[in-house]
């Protein structure tokens, strides 16, 4: 019966793995809801400071902020990655890092270099790997991310744009839609990437206190801020969606597991047992 012993040491460690699994599915489905609420609560406050560099952007100004001026030839760009801290979350990460070193691949050919900066301990790990500079990194942000611990990663971005380091700036994170839909997202952060909204010009400008340089400086900082503090939150809420989603299929897929070497099981002892019945009915004819 050698064979049915390791096969309930199977089925045993399947059991085990199960527990995990349904334990990890049950603390994401209860910190998701919360995830969300702080993603939702903070999206007016992007959209509205999206909507407001938009006006300025189309307003007919003397001073244009150094963030809205493109600059023809690209020769740096910069990536700021949000990843997740931990794994078991399926293929969150890894989508968004296929779609990120296709991009790279891209610049590349065309002789452009690349900064990164990561958000996010699997994100850090990915790309010290790889043939880029990493200029700095942010991880264990914990449920309740501030935007306090991204100020340093944000500034490092924008001083080189500022200093003419970098031409472009990307922001990469992945976008909740639902509980079963994440979306890997790639957006221009620097500079002001054109859109519809940006092609007519107001006949009037805004009355700057102290100066227009000064006022856009801090607007403009707090803009990014608010875009990448956004990301993160989406992030994290499709972090809890994408690790509940792959726990639960783990689950199943160990419930089914079982069930299959269960009837393996039996099937095994059930040979056993008629093979037994058979030396001893053999054992009792020869006699």
């Amino acid at each position: 019966m050698a064979g049915g012993r390791e096969i309930k040491t199977k089925i045993k460690s399947v059991q085990n793995t199960r527990k995990v699994t349904r334990a990890l599915e049950m603390v994401s489905a209860s910190k998701i809801r919360k995830a969300q609420e702080r993603m939702k609560a903070s999206r007016p406050y992007a959209r509205l400071m999206t909507q407001m560099i938009g006006h300025i952007a189309k307003a007919n100004s003397e001073y244009t902020h150094p963030f809205m001026v493109d600059r023809s030839e690209v020769k740096r760009i910069g990536y700021i990655v949000v990843s997740t801290d931990r794994g078991l979350c399926g293929g969150l990460n890894s989508q968004m890092f296929r779609r990120i070193l296709a991009d790279m691949r891209e610049w590349q050919a065309k002789g452009v270099e690349i900064d990164v900066v990561c958000v996010g301990q699997k994100a850090a790990t990915f790309f010290r790997r790889l043939k880029v500079t990493m200029t700095g990194s942010v991880t264990h942000l914990g449920e309740k991310p501030q935007v306090d611990q991204l100020v340093g990663v944000i500034k490092v971005m924008l001083d080189g744009f500022s200093a003419a380091k970098l031409d472009r700036v990307f922001l990469c994170y992945n976008d909740f839609v639902n509980t079963m839909t994440q979306k890997p997202t790639q957006d221009q952060l620097l500079p002001l990437p054109p859109s519809e909204s940006l092609q007519s010009k107001h006949d009037w400008d805004y009355i700057y206190e102290p100066s227009a340089e000064v006022v856009l400086d801090h607007v403009m900082t707090r803009y990014v801020e608010s875009l990448v503090y956004q990301a993160v939150l989406e992030n994290l809420a499709s972090e809890h969606a994408a690790r509940m989603v792959a726990m639960k299929s783990a689950s199943d897929n160990a419930n089914k597991l079982i069930e299959t070497l269960q009837l393996i099981y039996n099937k095994a002892r059930q040979a056993a047992i008629t093979q037994e019945i058979s030396e001893i009915v053999g054992g009792a004819a020869a006699v």
